[in-house]
């Protein structure tokens, strides 16, 4: 019957249902109304007449629960021409009333309502009412189910969460084997519980599931009483707990914790299988430089790139993770594993190294990697890593853009570099370090002009210690800045007492690569001059040709303030590096030291120390030859205008008591 026939046409249809004795009422679901209602239903309504019982709006307070319960209900009527026995309690105005209603479909033109028959409750107890009022709004997914996993009733809850009416314990539960395990658990224990997948009408959801056995009210039979709750948010943010946990947050690849635990895992099925594995330590080379000059920003940019330049360089069973900074490893397995990691190696080279656009600016990096295999190298994943990683810097000391594998000489020379490194702090504890000086002379007069001021370690058993042993060390442990300054503190106190003495001389100090671009270089320069009331105009630093690289306009503010406070600068060992005369245009510098090789090497060498000589007079340049051990040698300085000279043809590094004999001789 159409929803817009009047009451009358109404009254006449239902004629025969206004001589029930019983409510009885049809319930129109879409418009939430009333359709129709017996003398006895206006009674339950508190309602005067049909009329004014159809025009109540019964969705102005009705509950979420409810609302959801009816159209439960009608999708039921339509699909299944199911009917419905329960308990409700109505509030006609306000005042609560509890009924047993029978609730079936019934057509209204193109819509499904519901006919609803209503009878007294038996049970009126508070605490019954109550349960069956909560039970009805309750979020908790409630049902019960046959001996034979037939559903005997459902909340609203429940009933929302199912895909059909008659769908059985057996056929929600998605995973066979959760199943098997709760039956077990209720056959066993009477009780069970589970998270597990169930089948709903939105997909699969993860859900916290109790079941217990009990007996049906109703008949007496073994039932099963069932509670659900919907934790699949809880499960998800877990989930994503668990991946941050495993995974690098800016690139998504597999962190240092996966990369152990994948390789837990994998130890057994190599060892079965007879295969090996690798452990690839990546280390992008100059990465500092892009963060430096175009910021984290690109950085990261960058470090997102290379993680998917490595996954498309590997092969899909083999695990590329991030450790953190610009350093990644990949692990793989293979029958042949050398043969595999150098087919990844060339796939790598090529592909890491190829420019990124970053900003407008083309960017460009190269790996140094470290190999260490399992099990020559190592049967646990710490070694591996600690092997991997003593490769990998071996790669760099190569030259950078390389690969390397461990070998068990690696790790003797990191024990070796441990020790020296213990060995190197007591030796400042115990004022080991003494500082050595060589003659300048002047190679027209033979007199002494100057002194290199030279570090050497007094080591109480290995003797005598030459500075290419520790230096190293010290740059590398960053004591250089101590070291540098005892001996810069030692050559000013030398150059006071000479001077006093009679003997005015340029005392020069070597100034390493890490001790020169320390942010505190020049207050360290100025503190040994204070503190021994030094000459500075008596004093030179010596840098090297590789310090000068580039274009750095604080390298040259550096230069340009020892320049200011007085002292000299000279380049040492020139010749050996890259010799660039812009150098010597642009960068404030008064001596030239060339290197020992051409002064003592074979003819070939000859004609560009030749050069270096006739540049120094023509740059007014001081010249000074280094190295020259015999008379010969010292003929070739004098013919070719070189002012200075040092070596053991006429001294060598001396203690300073011993060059100060000299000097009185």
């Amino acid at each position: 019957m159409p929803n817009d026939v009047s009451l009358a046409e109404r009254s006449q249809r239902y004629q025969a249902l206004d001589l029930v004795s019983k409510p009885v009422w049809i319930f129109d679901i879409d418009r939430r109304r009333v359709h129709w209602a017996n003398r006895a239903a206006l009674k339950v309504w508190q309602a005067t007449s049909v009329e004014e019982l159809c025009a109540r709006d019964m969705g102005i307070d009705m509950s979420e629960s409810v609302a959801q319960r009816l159209k439960q209900y009608q999708n039921d009527f339509v699909s299944h021409g199911a009917a419905f026995n329960e308990q409700w309690t109505l509030y006609p105005g306000g005042v609560p009333i509890s009924l047993n209603v029978r609730f079936s479909g019934h057509r209204l033109g193109d819509s499904m309502a519901m006919l609803c028959e209503a009878a007294p409750t038996e049970n009126r107890e508070p605490e019954s009412l109550r349960s069956v009022e909560a039970l009805l709004h309750s979020a908790v997914m409630t049902s019960l189910y046959g001996a034979d996993g037939q559903a005997l009733y459902r909340n609203p809850a429940a009933r929302a969460a199912v895909v059909s009416p008659d769908e059985r314990l057996e056929d929600r539960i998605a995973d066979r084997a959760a199943y098997a395990t709760l039956t077990a658990a209720l056959r066993d224990h009477g009780i069970g519980t589970l998270t597990v997948l169930v089948r709903t009408p939105q997909g699969e959801r993860w859900h916290e599931l109790s079941a217990r056995r009990c007996r049906d009210a109703v008949t007496g039979q073994d039932a099963v009483l069932v509670s659900e709750a919907d934790i699949s948010a809880i499960k998800r943010t877990e989930e994503r707990a668990n991946f941050l946990a495993m995974h690098d947050p800016l690139t998504g690849l597999p962190n240092r914790s996966h990369v152990m635990q994948r390789f837990e895992r994998a130890v057994a099925t190599i060892q079965s299988a007879g295969d090996e594995a690798a452990l690839m330590f990546i280390d992008l080379d100059h990465f500092k430089d892009v963060n430096d000059t175009l910021g984290h920003i690109a950085g990261d940019t960058l470090l997102v790139q290379i993680a998917a330049r490595l996954q498309a360089a590997t092969r899909n069973t083999d695990v590329v993770a991030r450790l953190g900074g610009d350093e990644f490893l990949i692990l793989m397995v293979s029958q042949n594993i050398r043969s595999e990691v150098d087919n990844v190696r060339q796939r790598l080279m090529r592909t890491v190294a190829e420019p990124v656009m970053i900003s407008g600016h083309e960017v460009r990096v190269t790996p140094s990697v470290g190999v260490a295999l399992y099990p020559r190298d190592g049967r646990d994943i710490e070694t591996l890593l600690r092997n991997a990683d003593l490769a990998m810097y071996t790669a760099k000391d190569r030259g950078r853009n390389d690969l390397a594998y461990y070998d068990v000489g690696m790790s003797e020379a990191v024990r070796s570099r441990t020790v020296l490194e213990s060995e190197l702090r007591r030796a400042f504890e115990r004022n080991e370090f003494e500082v050595h000086y060589q003659p300048r002379v002047a190679v027209g007069t033979g007199r002494i002009i100057g002194a290199e001021a030279l570090v050497r370690w007094r080591h109480p058993e290995r003797g005598l210690v030459s500075p290419d042993a520790f230096i190293p060390t010290c740059e590398s442990t960053g004591l250089i800045r101590q070291l540098g300054n005892q001996v810069f503190a030692d050559a000013v106190r030398r150059q006071v007492a000479w001077a006093r003495a009679g003997h005015d001389l340029m005392v020069s100090v070597n100034l390493s690569a890490r001790q020169f671009v320390h942010d505190d270089l020049i207050a360290d320069l100025h503190k040994g001059l204070r503190d021994h009331s030094g000459n500075p105009r008596r004093m030179e630093v010596e840098i090297t040709e590789s310090m000068l690289l580039g274009n750095d306009q604080n390298m040259l503010d550096r230069l340009r303030a020892i320049e200011g406070m007085g002292m000299d600068i000279a380049l040492d060992d020139f010749g050996t590096g890259y010799s660039n005369l812009a150098y010597l245009h642009r960068f404030p510098i008064k001596t030239l030291k060339i290197d020992k090789t051409f002064i003592q090497g074979l003819d070939a060498n000859r004609p560009l120390a030749e050069l270096i000589a006739s540049m120094c007079k023509l740059m007014k340049l001081t010249a000074v030859a280094e190295g020259v051990e015999t008379a010969e040698q010292l003929q070739w300085v004098a013919a070719h205008g070189i002012e200075q000279f040092q070596g053991y043809l006429f001294a060598r590094p001396l203690p300073a008591q011993e060059f100060s004999t000299l000097l009185a001789r």
